[in-house]
């Protein structure tokens, strides 16, 4: 098995040295654009085989997309992060020069390869990686709906006092602050309803909290999260290698699912050894459907911004 991380910034270098721990690959490739960065960090992250008990063989390279050739799996960190104040929008049009660039030229030395897509805005980033690759949809993933699910649970635990493993929650729609949905009607404590043991205000407030948990950590720490993405990034590549049909939100293409086509939202998903193997139909509310249509209306006007470049 061999995987390939490109870009290796914070969450592109966390999420390889998850994938490294877990030694879900046989050979792990780090490339960035900067010269002798991934190679580094490579080099680093191997230092650490003999403390923490891996074998993966990693290697760092420079743009050399040869080195990525036969992938099984290809995770996309590429591009600007976020900065306080900038929305995911705003990152479009640089992003999606690079996103292209790399979908691009990764499917040169690996046809095959299951794409998994960070870069924001990350449902337009997957949308773009689906037109541009002609790639089934089913080997185009964008990872938003795993990140934004765990501080979910996080929150929820919070309120609860509970341990979050022991939590089930789910976040659809877009990735994206005022896009996404956290599904608190179906979250559960060890298959008890959490809205058995929270109030109205409190219910609220998790959710609030949720929709702009991105935005909370950029204003504290001047820059994107790194440690949740890379982790969650992760997660999605170990379901796929690892075969485990997990059930994800994951940013996917519809095609009438959910009442839209033409678009990547994140919605439940079975993740395996093809990539999304099933959408799940949650038979959304009229209020949870009336968000989720204007989640999409609001990717779309994003989406709209590609023409323009």
């Amino acid at each position: 098995m061999k995987i390939t991380v490109v870009g290796a910034g914070a969450v592109g270098a966390t999420c390889a040295d998850n994938i490294a721990r877990k030694e879900l690959a046989t050979e792990l490739v780090l490339l960035d654009i900067r010269e002798g960065f991934a190679e580094g960090k490579a080099l680093d992250m191997t230092q650490t085989a003999a403390l923490l008990g891996f074998d993966t063989k990693i290697t760092g390279s420079t743009n050399d997309y040869s080195k990525t050739a036969g992938s099984d799996v290809v995770v996309i960190t590429s591009g600007l992060p976020r900065k306080p104040g900038m929305t995911r929008e705003e990152l479009i049009g640089t992003n999606a020069n690079i996103v292209k660039s790399v979908a691009e030229n990764i499917l040169k030395y690996s046809p095959d390869a299951i794409i998994v897509v960070i870069s924001n805005p990350m449902d337009t980033m997957t949308y773009l990686a689906l037109q541009s690759t002609g790639l089934p949809k089913n080997k185009i993933i964008g990872m938003g709906g795993i990140l934004d699910s765990a501080r979910f649970k996080c929150y929820l635990s919070a309120a609860l006092g509970a341990n979050p493993s022991d939590l089930n929650a789910i976040v659809v729609g877009g990735h994206g602050d005022t896009t996404m949905i956290p599904l608190i009607r179906y979250a559960t404590w060890n298959s008890a309803p959490v809205t058995d043991f929270l109030t109205e205000e409190q219910q609220q407030k998790v959710v609030a909290d949720t929709m702009v948990g991105g935005a909370t950590l950029t204003k504290l720490i001047g820059t994107s999260a790194w440690y949740a993405p890379g982790a969650a990034g992760a997660a999605l590549v170990e379901a796929i290698v690892r075969d485990e049909k997990k059930l994800f939100s994951c940013c996917v293409a519809l095609d009438g699912e959910y009442g839209q086509s033409d678009i990547c939202l994140g919605v439940p998903v079975i993740i395996g050894k093809n990539g999304v193997e099933k959408i799940i139909d949650y038979k959304l509310n009229e209020t949870e459907q009336a968000a989720f249509d204007k989640s999409a209306a609001a990717v779309r006007n994003m989406n709209d911004v590609l023409k323009t470049l």
